[in-house]
């Protein structure tokens, strides 16, 4: 019988057991990838968020906003 993962529970299960090196090694190698590692690095993301006071939450917003506010934005077609 197949067992059936959401995505969140099957990146929980692939980073589970993962040390600090390789959790990172797996973050750094996911960003500016492929876009397949997205919905990953989001699931990562969401924990982290769920598991931050609301004052690094701001932080995080902030941090978020100065960069976005870098990036040249193409127009939609």
């Amino acid at each position: 019988m197949p067992i059936t993962l959401s995505l969140r529970e099957a990146i929980v299960h692939k980073v589970h057991d993962k040390s600090d090196a390789q959790l990172r090694e797996m973050i750094e190698g996911s960003v500016d990838g492929p876009e397949a590692a997205l919905p990953g690095l989001g699931a990562i993301f969401e924990m982290i968020w769920k598991n931050t006071d609301p004052g690094k939450q701001d932080e995080l917003i902030q941090v978020a906003q100065q960069h976005l506010h870098t990036i040249p934005v193409k127009p939609l077609r």
